[in-house]
Protein backbone atom coordinates (compact mmCIF):
# COMPACT_ATOMS: atom_id res chain seq x y z
CA UNK A 1 0.00 0.00 0.00
CA UNK A 2 1.33 3.69 -1.18
CA UNK A 3 0.14 6.31 0.84
CA UNK A 4 0.33 9.66 -1.55
CA UNK A 5 -0.48 12.59 0.61
CA UNK A 6 -3.32 11.22 2.50
CA UNK A 7 -4.52 8.91 -1.29
CA UNK A 8 -3.99 5.50 -0.93
CA UNK A 9 -2.85 2.62 -3.53
CA UNK A 10 -2.95 -0.46 -3.36
CA UNK A 11 -0.41 -3.11 -4.54
CA UNK A 12 -2.12 -6.16 -4.54
CA UNK A 13 -2.59 -5.86 -8.12
CA UNK A 14 -0.22 -4.24 -9.99
CA UNK A 15 -0.87 -0.64 -11.10
CA UNK A 16 -0.12 1.69 -14.17
CA UNK A 17 1.58 4.87 -14.51
CA UNK A 18 1.18 6.56 -17.37
CA UNK A 19 3.58 9.32 -18.63
CA UNK A 20 3.18 12.89 -19.47
CA UNK A 21 5.78 14.34 -21.30
CA UNK A 22 5.77 18.17 -21.41
CA UNK A 23 9.39 18.50 -23.02
CA UNK A 24 10.10 19.10 -26.93
CA UNK A 25 12.99 16.57 -26.36
CA UNK A 26 11.76 13.44 -25.28
CA UNK A 27 12.83 10.10 -26.82
CA UNK A 28 9.10 9.32 -28.14
CA UNK A 29 6.58 11.91 -27.85
CA UNK A 30 8.75 14.87 -27.19
CA UNK A 31 6.97 18.00 -28.85
CA UNK A 32 3.32 16.44 -28.40
CA UNK A 33 2.08 17.68 -24.91
CA UNK A 34 3.30 21.25 -25.38
CA UNK A 35 0.18 23.01 -24.13
CA UNK A 36 -2.16 22.66 -21.46
CA UNK A 37 -4.73 21.58 -23.50
CA UNK A 38 -2.94 19.01 -25.27
CA UNK A 39 -1.76 18.20 -21.76
CA UNK A 40 -5.36 17.52 -20.09
CA UNK A 41 -6.38 15.79 -22.96
CA UNK A 42 -3.72 13.07 -22.95
CA UNK A 43 -4.07 12.67 -18.96
CA UNK A 44 -7.88 12.43 -19.36
CA UNK A 45 -7.12 9.52 -21.54
CA UNK A 46 -4.98 7.84 -19.52
CA UNK A 47 -7.24 8.25 -16.24
CA UNK A 48 -10.09 7.18 -18.80
CA UNK A 49 -7.66 3.61 -19.76
CA UNK A 50 -7.08 3.04 -16.13
CA UNK A 51 -3.94 4.39 -15.29
CA UNK A 52 -3.09 4.83 -11.15
CA UNK A 53 -0.20 7.33 -11.58
CA UNK A 54 0.56 10.32 -13.80
CA UNK A 55 4.18 11.05 -13.76
CA UNK A 56 5.01 15.00 -14.87
CA UNK A 57 8.16 14.75 -17.11
CA UNK A 58 9.20 18.33 -17.68
CA UNK A 59 12.79 17.69 -18.49
CA UNK A 60 14.06 15.19 -21.13
CA UNK A 61 16.33 12.39 -19.29
CA UNK A 62 16.87 10.47 -23.00
CA UNK A 63 20.31 9.53 -23.61
CA UNK A 64 22.39 12.04 -24.76
CA UNK A 65 19.77 14.71 -22.95
CA UNK A 66 20.88 18.28 -21.93
CA UNK A 67 19.52 18.97 -18.90
CA UNK A 68 17.39 22.72 -18.68
CA UNK A 69 18.40 24.67 -15.44
CA UNK A 70 15.84 24.08 -12.46
CA UNK A 71 14.01 27.40 -13.26
CA UNK A 72 13.38 26.44 -16.87
CA UNK A 73 12.25 22.69 -15.62
CA UNK A 74 10.28 24.85 -12.60
CA UNK A 75 8.62 26.85 -15.22
CA UNK A 76 7.35 23.90 -18.05
CA UNK A 77 6.15 22.14 -14.69
CA UNK A 78 4.12 24.11 -12.31
CA UNK A 79 1.43 25.23 -14.82
CA UNK A 80 0.65 21.94 -16.20
CA UNK A 81 0.67 20.36 -12.44
CA UNK A 82 -2.14 23.00 -11.70
CA UNK A 83 -4.14 22.74 -14.41
CA UNK A 84 -3.81 19.05 -14.20
CA UNK A 85 -4.34 19.08 -10.37
CA UNK A 86 -7.33 21.17 -10.86
CA UNK A 87 -8.79 19.39 -13.24
CA UNK A 88 -8.34 15.45 -11.92
CA UNK A 89 -8.27 16.30 -8.26
CA UNK A 90 -8.27 12.69 -7.54
CA UNK A 91 -5.27 11.24 -9.76
CA UNK A 92 -2.01 10.61 -7.85
CA UNK A 93 0.58 12.53 -9.70
CA UNK A 94 4.03 11.88 -9.46
CA UNK A 95 7.02 14.25 -10.88
CA UNK A 96 9.89 13.24 -12.54
CA UNK A 97 13.00 15.20 -11.22
CA UNK A 98 16.14 14.55 -9.26
CA UNK A 99 16.46 18.45 -8.16
CA UNK A 100 15.55 18.55 -4.69
CA UNK A 101 14.33 22.49 -4.98
CA UNK A 102 12.02 20.97 -8.47
CA UNK A 103 10.56 18.36 -5.95
CA UNK A 104 9.52 20.71 -3.20
CA UNK A 105 7.84 23.23 -5.50
CA UNK A 106 6.25 19.98 -7.27
CA UNK A 107 5.11 18.57 -3.64
CA UNK A 108 3.73 22.43 -2.65
CA UNK A 109 1.83 22.16 -5.54
CA UNK A 110 0.08 18.82 -5.59
CA UNK A 111 2.80 16.46 -6.47
CA UNK A 112 2.33 12.89 -4.14
CA UNK A 113 5.23 11.23 -5.15
CA UNK A 114 8.87 12.04 -6.64
CA UNK A 115 10.73 9.65 -9.41
CA UNK A 116 14.21 10.34 -8.83
CA UNK A 117 16.84 8.91 -11.78
CA UNK A 118 19.82 9.23 -9.57
CA UNK A 119 18.51 7.98 -6.83
CA UNK A 120 19.43 10.77 -4.55
CA UNK A 121 22.74 11.21 -5.59
CA UNK A 122 22.50 14.32 -7.60
CA UNK A 123 20.85 15.86 -5.10
CA UNK A 124 21.89 15.20 -1.49
CA UNK A 125 18.61 17.09 -0.18
CA UNK A 126 16.20 14.94 -1.49
CA UNK A 127 16.05 12.07 0.69
CA UNK A 128 15.18 13.94 3.66
CA UNK A 129 12.35 16.04 1.33
CA UNK A 130 10.72 12.99 0.79
CA UNK A 131 10.37 11.38 4.15
CA UNK A 132 9.73 14.71 5.61
CA UNK A 133 6.72 14.55 3.34
CA UNK A 134 6.53 10.74 3.47
CA UNK A 135 5.26 10.59 0.09
CA UNK A 136 6.50 7.75 -2.33
CA UNK A 137 9.59 7.94 -4.01
CA UNK A 138 11.03 6.11 -6.88
CA UNK A 139 15.06 5.00 -6.15
CA UNK A 140 16.09 3.96 -9.53
CA UNK A 141 19.46 3.42 -10.51
CA UNK A 142 21.17 4.85 -13.55
CA UNK A 143 25.26 4.38 -14.48
CA UNK A 144 26.71 7.67 -15.37
CA UNK A 145 24.61 10.65 -16.47
CA UNK A 146 21.93 11.38 -19.21
CA UNK A 147 24.14 12.74 -21.91
CA UNK A 148 26.96 9.72 -21.22
CA UNK A 149 24.54 6.99 -19.76
CA UNK A 150 24.96 5.30 -23.26
CA UNK A 151 28.45 5.47 -23.87
CA UNK A 152 30.02 2.22 -23.31
CA UNK A 153 28.09 1.13 -20.52
CA UNK A 154 29.71 -1.69 -18.43
CA UNK A 155 29.33 -4.24 -15.55
CA UNK A 156 31.31 -7.40 -14.29
CA UNK A 157 27.89 -8.66 -13.29
CA UNK A 158 24.47 -6.08 -13.81
CA UNK A 159 22.23 -7.37 -11.79
CA UNK A 160 24.53 -7.75 -8.53
CA UNK A 161 25.59 -4.24 -9.17
CA UNK A 162 22.03 -3.23 -9.45
CA UNK A 163 21.09 -4.86 -6.14
CA UNK A 164 24.56 -3.67 -4.51
CA UNK A 165 23.49 0.10 -5.37
CA UNK A 166 19.80 -0.42 -3.48
CA UNK A 167 21.41 -2.12 -0.49
CA UNK A 168 23.83 1.02 -0.52
CA UNK A 169 21.05 4.34 -1.28
CA UNK A 170 18.38 2.41 0.81
CA UNK A 171 20.88 2.30 3.67
CA UNK A 172 21.38 6.24 3.55
CA UNK A 173 17.74 6.69 4.15
CA UNK A 174 15.73 8.92 6.50
CA UNK A 175 15.27 6.32 9.94
CA UNK A 176 11.68 5.15 9.32
CA UNK A 177 10.84 6.68 5.81
CA UNK A 178 9.72 3.13 3.92
CA UNK A 179 7.82 4.67 1.18
CA UNK A 180 10.56 3.71 -1.80
CA UNK A 181 9.95 2.14 -4.97
CA UNK A 182 12.49 0.38 -6.24
CA UNK A 183 13.55 0.95 -10.39
CA UNK A 184 16.31 -1.28 -11.59
CA UNK A 185 16.42 1.72 -14.48
CA UNK A 186 16.16 0.27 -17.42
CA UNK A 187 17.49 1.63 -20.88
CA UNK A 188 19.56 4.10 -18.32
CA UNK A 189 23.08 2.91 -18.93
CA UNK A 190 23.05 -0.70 -19.55
CA UNK A 191 23.65 -2.45 -23.34
CA UNK A 192 20.76 -4.46 -24.47
CA UNK A 193 21.97 -7.16 -23.34
CA UNK A 194 22.36 -5.67 -19.73
CA UNK A 195 18.31 -4.60 -19.94
CA UNK A 196 17.74 -8.39 -20.84
CA UNK A 197 19.70 -9.68 -17.78
CA UNK A 198 17.82 -7.64 -15.30
CA UNK A 199 14.45 -8.64 -16.68
CA UNK A 200 15.55 -12.16 -16.98
CA UNK A 201 16.03 -12.10 -12.96
CA UNK A 202 13.80 -8.90 -12.39
CA UNK A 203 11.83 -11.22 -9.13
CA UNK A 204 15.47 -10.89 -7.50
CA UNK A 205 14.33 -7.62 -6.74
CA UNK A 206 11.55 -8.87 -4.62
CA UNK A 207 14.28 -9.83 -1.88
CA UNK A 208 13.96 -5.91 -0.51
CA UNK A 209 10.31 -6.18 0.45
CA UNK A 210 10.09 -3.24 -1.42
CA UNK A 211 7.42 -2.37 -4.67
CA UNK A 212 8.91 -2.51 -8.08
CA UNK A 213 8.30 -0.76 -10.74
CA UNK A 214 9.01 -1.42 -14.56
CA UNK A 215 9.46 1.23 -17.17
CA UNK A 216 10.48 -0.74 -20.36
CA UNK A 217 8.11 1.34 -22.55
CA UNK A 218 8.99 1.91 -26.49
CA UNK A 219 12.92 1.84 -25.21
CA UNK A 220 15.96 0.60 -26.85
CA UNK A 221 16.03 -2.57 -25.97
CA UNK A 222 13.03 -3.43 -27.70
CA UNK A 223 13.77 -1.24 -30.71
CA UNK A 224 17.47 -2.89 -31.41
CA UNK A 225 16.26 -6.08 -31.09
CA UNK A 226 13.52 -5.81 -33.61
CA UNK A 227 15.17 -3.49 -35.43
CA UNK A 228 12.26 -0.94 -35.56
CA UNK A 229 11.51 2.45 -34.34
CA UNK A 230 9.97 3.77 -30.78
CA UNK A 231 6.78 4.48 -33.03
CA UNK A 232 6.42 0.75 -33.56
CA UNK A 233 7.40 -0.66 -30.47
CA UNK A 234 3.71 -1.26 -28.70
CA UNK A 235 3.95 -4.74 -29.21
CA UNK A 236 7.16 -5.09 -27.55
CA UNK A 237 6.55 -2.87 -25.09
CA UNK A 238 3.44 -5.38 -23.85
CA UNK A 239 5.37 -8.51 -24.30
CA UNK A 240 8.21 -7.33 -21.74
CA UNK A 241 5.59 -5.41 -19.83
CA UNK A 242 4.16 -9.44 -19.24
CA UNK A 243 7.35 -10.83 -18.56
CA UNK A 244 7.96 -7.92 -15.68
CA UNK A 245 4.67 -8.37 -14.31
CA UNK A 246 5.17 -12.33 -14.11
CA UNK A 247 8.51 -11.75 -12.20
CA UNK A 248 6.49 -9.10 -9.82
CA UNK A 249 6.63 -5.67 -11.01
CA UNK A 250 3.81 -4.07 -9.00
CA UNK A 251 3.86 -0.82 -11.55
CA UNK A 252 4.29 -0.24 -15.04
CA UNK A 253 5.06 3.10 -16.33
CA UNK A 254 4.42 3.70 -19.63
CA UNK A 255 2.94 5.50 -22.60
CA UNK A 256 0.37 3.35 -23.29
CA UNK A 257 -1.94 2.78 -20.68
CA UNK A 258 -4.91 0.23 -22.28
CA UNK A 259 -2.79 -1.80 -23.45
CA UNK A 260 -0.63 -2.21 -20.05
CA UNK A 261 -4.21 -2.78 -18.02
CA UNK A 262 -4.77 -5.46 -20.29
CA UNK A 263 -1.87 -6.35 -19.96
CA UNK A 264 -2.16 -6.82 -16.22
CA UNK A 265 -6.04 -8.01 -16.35
CA UNK A 266 -4.80 -11.38 -19.00
CA UNK A 267 -1.57 -11.92 -16.26
CA UNK A 268 -3.85 -11.72 -13.57
CA UNK A 269 -6.47 -14.46 -14.73
CA UNK A 270 -3.68 -16.21 -15.90
CA UNK A 271 -1.93 -16.73 -12.12
CA UNK A 272 -5.72 -17.51 -10.13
Amino acid sequence: MLNCAGKKISLATPVVMGILNITPDSFYDGGSFLTIINQLKQVEKMISEGAAIIDIGAMSTRPGAIPVDEEQEIARLLPSLAAIRGHFSEVVISVDTYRSIVAKAAIEHGSMMINDIYGGRFDGEMFDLVARHNIPYILMHMQGTPDNMQINPHYKDVVREVMEYFQSRLALLPSGFNQVILDPGFGFGKTVENNFRLLHQFELFRSFGLPLLAGLSRKSMINRVLQIKPQEALNGTTVLNTIALLKGANILRVHDVKEAIEAIRLVGTFGQ
